[in-house]
């Protein structure tokens, strides 16, 4: 069965808003008019049945935790050789998460798609149908979005932590142990960055409505221009080093202090501002332009 026919039946199946009463057996209301319970519920069903989440889900995981444990070992080899100013910069609690670099491009994508898909099948045309109030649809997709986005970037950052945490203890490095200052605040603030990303990805693809061009938007924000930061002039390069929302958001996974960058958790307010300007300039167009 295709992608559309899924998105399709679902679309169909998920608005039980002109009957008299729900499954519960309470009034569902007026014909035609759902409520923030039904938005929530019927975005939970097309959400977790599109065959996407799941394989983002588990890459996500997958792909954080193996790129943590690459370089945990190669670091950890490395750092017997280094010399005593690359020691003292040396971060385990960095190198040991350092699997969020992918993690926040693919739960920034399952974020676009979120809207993409729809405007892709033009399910969406039923959904705005079913509901008029189109801040109430945005809003839920937002809600269910971040309740798979959240706990999967916690476990994926938990998990990159520890398998670090070996990799660099087994040639060893210097490592944290999840008693350490920081290291909880890595894990559990590399989870909240990992979902702003994902809410990120949903404004993006809120705004643009194409998965291609939301695709290219978002790897080019977050691992394009990152990495062609340095080699821009140096106010510049310092400036986009210190201030770009997913390089400040990213300190949150460090431990060593570098004095020319942000501090964890201002760092993370950074991206946190970014989201929701976005987001808001995302409910405004959707509420404003045609399906």
């Amino acid at each position: 069965m295709s992608q559309d026919t899924v998105e399709k039946r679902t679309a169909r199946a998920k608005w039980p808003v002109r009957t008299r009463q729900d499954r519960h057996g309470a009034p569902a209301g007026p014909a035609g008019r759902a409520t923030v319970r039904h938005c929530l519920h019927a975005e939970w069903i097309r959400v977790r049945t599109m065959r996407s989440t799941l394989y983002v889900v588990l890459g996500t995981l997958v792909a954080g935790v193996a790129l943590a444990a690459l370089n945990g070992s190669a670091s950890g080899d490395e750092y017997a050789t280094m010399t005593a100013a690359d020691r003292t910069a040396f971060d385990p609690l960095a190198i040991s998460t350092q699997g969020y670099i992918l993690a926040q491009v693919t739960l920034a994508l399952l974020g676009g798609l979120v809207v993409t898909a729809e405007y892709g099948s033009r399910t969406i045309v039923g959904t705005l149908t079913a509901v008029p109030r189109r801040g109430r649809v945005l809003a839920a997709k937002a809600v269910v979005l971040t309740a798979i986005a959240l706990p999967t970037g916690v476990a994926t950052t938990f998990g990159a932590f520890l398998v670090g945490r070996a990799a660099l203890e087994g040639a060893g490095a210097p490592h944290h142990a999840l008693a350490d200052p920081g290291a909880w605040r890595a894990v559990l603030g590399g989870g909240l960055y990992l979902a702003l990303a994902a809410l990120l990805g949903l404004a993006a693809g809120t705004l643009l409505r194409s998965t291609t061009a939301t695709v290219t938007t978002l790897f080019a924000t977050m691992l394009i221009v990152p990495a062609l930061a340095p080699a821009l002039p140096g106010p510049l390069a310092d400036g986009m080093a210190k201030y770009w929302p997913p390089s400040a958001g990213g300190r949150i996974l460090t431990g060593y202090r570098d004095p020319d960058l942000l501090a964890p958790w201002p760092g993370l307010a950074v991206m946190a501002g970014c989201v929701v300007i976005l987001l808001t300039a995302a409910f405004l167009t959707f509420r404003r332009r045609d399906a």
